[in-house]
């Protein structure tokens, strides 16, 4: 009988230290391994068992890898530095010079920025498609250098549901593989590969780890993708080298996340510290009580700002009255996540807002135990102008919050003293 999620997130890809017997997953804190002998280290680099490195197979930041994977459904998973780091190798792992991938238009800004930054300068061109884009509008944009349909499951920070079942079925299609950054909603709230997703990317900084204490990223690899009958692939589907099979005959279903592990983040190594990855399995120990509080304490803040006269509006999908909650009830039905974003109608009642408040913190985060708050044009989206703002969503006075798993009741408390600083809208 398969085991509930409550109890994978405590129990899944746990292996019980050898020598001494540790319950707790250890942090393995050593660069590298020894070699039995000679030959031995030859077999290692050649891929045919034990590790050589730590850069890429470190055992506290394996164990956390699977875990991750197993509460997605996937059949493998690497951590890695960032969210950032999370989504550059998974990229790179589709996608080269000259390749192109399809965007869909409302993504968090720090995203964007790589995919207009980093991205464009190593060839690969990002184009977005409109929220609102017909099928026949994605299945125009395809081409035969299209590597990827790129999304988010729930938007950070206007709080928009994904179709994801639509984009799976538009992306396959045209034989390429949906990549879904399910950082907001976590496997407890959201399971992407379920509903037809190939790749599944996290910023394990955030409610995966949930303390704030910690940078991390996970791709997790679902296993479904047919990467022979897509051939668009030849990393994955043709021999790397005379005498080695091609990752698809070595791997099967687990092609894509050996090569991530074997070649992309080997040879980008952007490696996450075991100590960092030893507090993230910490938090995943908790997270489905964590997730029940956060989405409790979102649903009555959301409920509670709703209809002010000091707020423009209140972006959250499990309000009634969100254009999103129809799909919310389809992909969220635990709860619509802990982000609450509001508009407070001018940058100036903004300001007001936010330095009134005393026990919500104004920072750059999201998913901590603690409630956050930061105004979203003065920070995360200040390298846009105006009208790159306003065509992103992001208005004048848009404060996004991060409701944390402190009472419901104190949350609100300062909520309406930050309301009574902002006054209500001109």
């Amino acid at each position: 009988m398969p085991l509930d999620f409550e109890t994978r997130q405590i129990h899944a890809g746990a292996v019980i230290d050898a020598h001494a017997q540790a319950r707790v997953t250890p942090i393995y804190q050593t660069a590298g391994y020894v070699f039995d002998d000679f030959d031995d280290g030859e077999a290692r680099f050649a891929g045919r068992g034990g590790r050589a490195y730590s850069r890429n197979e470190n055992p506290t930041n394996y164990i956390a890898g699977q875990r991750i994977a197993d509460l997605e459904g996937g059949v493998d998973g690497i951590v890695v530095a960032s969210g950032q780091a999370a989504i550059l190798v998974a990229v790179s792992a589709l996608a080269g010079t000259g390749d192109h991938l399809l965007i869909t238009k409302s993504l968090y800004e720090g995203t964007n920025e790589m995919f207009r930054g980093v991205l464009k300068r190593q060839g690969i061109e990002a184009e977005y498609v409109p929220d609102e884009a017909s099928d026949e509008e994605w299945a125009a944009r395809f081409r035969p250098n299209t590597k990827a349909l790129y999304t988010e499951s729930l938007t950070n920070p206007l709080g928009q549901v994904t179709d994801l079942a639509r984009l799976a079925r538009i992306a396959h299609a045209h034989g390429v593989p949906l990549v879904v950054d399910n950082t907001v909603p976590t496997p407890y709230l959201e399971r992407p590969i379920e509903f037809g997703a190939d790749v599944v990317i996290h910023s394990t900084s955030k409610w995966l780890s949930g303390h704030g204490s910690v940078i991390g990223g996970a791709v997790i690899d679902g296993g479904r993708f047919d990467w022979v009958a897509s051939g668009r692939f030849p990393q994955l589907t043709e021999a790397p080298r005379p005498g080695v099979g091609s990752f698809v005959e070595r791997f099967g279903t687990g092609a894509l996340g050996a090569y991530l592990r074997t070649v992309v983040v080997l040879e980008y190594g952007p490696t996450v510290p075991p100590t960092s990855t030893f507090l993230l399995l910490h938090g995943i120990e908790t997270l489905s009580l964590r997730m029940d509080r956060h989405v409790a304490n979102a649903q009555a803040v959301a409920e509670f700002l709703e209809g002010r006269p000091e707020l423009a509006s209140v972006l959250y999908p499990g309000l009634a009255s969100s254009p999103y909650k129809s799909l919310a009830d389809t992909y969220l039905p635990r709860g619509a996540g802990s982000v609450v974003s509001v508009d407070l109608g001018s940058r100036e009642a903004a300001r007001r807002f936010i330095d009134a408040l005393e026990l919500i913190t104004p920072m750059t985060h999201i998913g901590d135990v603690r409630t956050l708050a930061i105004h979203l044009g003065t920070t995360i989206h200040l390298k846009l102008d105006e009208q790159q703002q306003a065509d992103a969503g992001i208005t004048p006075g848009l404060v996004r919050l991060s409701i944390g798993i402190e009472s419901a009741r104190d949350i609100i408390a300062d909520l309406e003293r930050g309301l009574a600083a902002a006054g209500p809208l001109d």
